[in-house]
């Protein structure tokens, strides 16, 4: 519709000055388009299937999680790069099959140790060269020298630190001696004795945001909780008190890390920045079953497995997107995606561009995103955990179908029987059928495990370098 417009010109003829008022027809103003989104990826760690009341906890608190995914998508399927830290980040940021990626299990947390290959080209990379500021603020776990470390790996800014955890007080990692300090910024080691590390990281992470606000930016937000040590704020830990240990520790790290997101969220929504802003949440893997976490804690609901295996505990993770500005809200989404896929999807919706030579394991999200019904983009995926391909865990998945080999786990859900020797060589579930785990039906299915074994064997060729 055309918006009439009145416009006054004056007209002087000699002796008769008058002034003409003449309506025209102009085009409805018409705001500037806004200029590429910014995106920022949230991962959280160790961060069970199904912990956040929007995938069905009852005892937990976690109202941002839920608020995110009010304003966006999330998924019921969506599976971890691998079900190991350093695994699990490097598929996220490259795109890639982990063992691809040069980090097949998690890199080791001491100073002086290399990680994921200089060469592998990063999200922070990709947006790098699309004309994004770049900043990494959390963990990082994918190497400890100059040239594996963020700066180096397309981060203008870091703040963080580079083993796998640390003490949220005294920024010490304690799980391997003798006791190491690690906290970081811009390859600098620095000392903030006391400052509790949530603090620490909202405080970079706004002051990175407002000093970037005309953007376009990238930050990847790599939260260590609710990885050990347990240490969540005093006002979740009393809520949580009468909670049975560990859930009572594990819980409270949860809503502590759900309120970060919340301070986030708050932060973009007063900047005038949260409608342009992709903001991705998931964790890395599922829930540890580790000593340092008391045993336990998470909780993978209806799925058999954990961190460090491969079963649907171990891999299925939740996992929420949000943009106001281009993607649909409130929705839920069920096909089969995985933490590769981010890399293709986000430089999609970024017009970013994938240089020729970078290989991509992960398909794009979008057609996913924008239409419910929509087919997943994945016919087959593989997953292995471990250096050698002959003793690591590993998964085909074929549509409902997986085949796992070296099958192992700690703990197991009430009722499900111990997994035998034959099954741990190869065990085949229908997760249509058996969503849990809890049956292996290779005998019955010889001919599914005879071409998933097939497509492992060409996955391995390609890792090799042999396609």
């Amino acid at each position: 519709m055309r918006k009439v417009v009145p416009i006054i010109v004056t007209m002087k003829i000699p002796g008769f000055p008058f002034l003409l008022l003449l309506s025209l027809a102009l085009p409805p103003l018409v705001q500037a388009a806004p200029g590429k989104p910014n995106v920022i990826i949230v991962y959280t760690d160790d961060q069970g299937s199904v912990d956040a009341n929007c995938y069905g906890s009852t005892d937990l608190e976690t109202p941002n999680i839920d608020r995110l995914a009010k304003t966006g998508i999330r998924f019921t399927q969506m599976l971890a790069p691998s079900a190991i830290c350093s695994a699990s980040r490097a598929g996220l940021l490259t795109g890639q099959i982990p063992a691809r990626a040069g980090v097949p299990a998690n890199v080791s947390s001491a100073k002086g140790n290399s990680g994921m290959p200089a060469e592998k080209m990063t999200l922070a990379e990709l947006f790098k060269n699309a004309g994004y500021a770049t900043g990494h603020i959390g963990k990082w776990h994918l190497g400890y020298t100059p040239e594996t470390m963020p700066n180096a790996q397309g981060f203008d800014y870091s703040f963080g630190h580079m083993g796998g955890c640390i003490d949220n007080y005294s920024h010490f990692f304690y799980w391997n001696g003798p006791n190491r300090h690690d906290l970081w910024r811009n390859g600098e080691e620095i000392w903030q004795d006391g400052q509790y590390f949530g603090d620490a990281m909202v405080e970079e992470l706004e002051s990175f945001i407002d000093r970037e606000k005309n953007g376009p930016f990238f930050v990847y937000w790599a939260i260590n909780w609710p990885h050990y040590p347990l240490q969540g704020t005093a006002k979740w830990r009393e809520r949580y008190q009468d909670l049975p240990h560990p859930r009572d520790k594990y819980a409270a790290f949860v809503s502590s890390t759900d309120e970060l997101l919340g301070g986030l969220i708050d932060h973009l929504e007063k900047s005038g920045l949260r409608d342009n802003t992709i903001l991705v949440f998931q964790s890395d893997h599922g829930h540890s079953v580790e000593e340092r976490t008391f045993g336990g804690g998470g909780s993978a609901g209806p799925y058999r497995g954990h961190k460090g295996n491969l079963f649907e505990g171990g891999l299925r993770v939740p996992s929420v997107v949000s943009w106001p500005a281009e993607l649909p809200q409130g929705k839920v989404r069920e096909q089969l995606v995985t933490g590769m896929d981010w890399f293709p999807t986000l430089a999609e919706l970024t017009g970013a561009e994938i240089p020729r030579g970078h290989v991509v394991d992960g398909k794009s999200m979008v057609p996913v995103l924008k239409n419910e019904k929509a087919e997943s983009a994945h016919e087959e995926v593989y997953w292995r955990l471990g250096a050698n391909p002959k003793n690591a865990k590993w998964v085909v998945r074929e549509g409902s179908w997986k085949l796992l080999g070296n099958a192992a786990e700690n703990v197991r859900p009430e009722g499900v029987a111990e997994l035998t020797k034959e099954d741990k060589q190869l065990f085949l579930a229908n997760l249509e059928k058996d969503p849990g785990e809890t049956t292996n039906v290779k005998e019955q299915n010889p001919e599914v495990v005879a071409r998933l074994l097939k497509i492992r064997e060409k996955m391995e060729a390609s890792l090799s370098g042999n396609p």
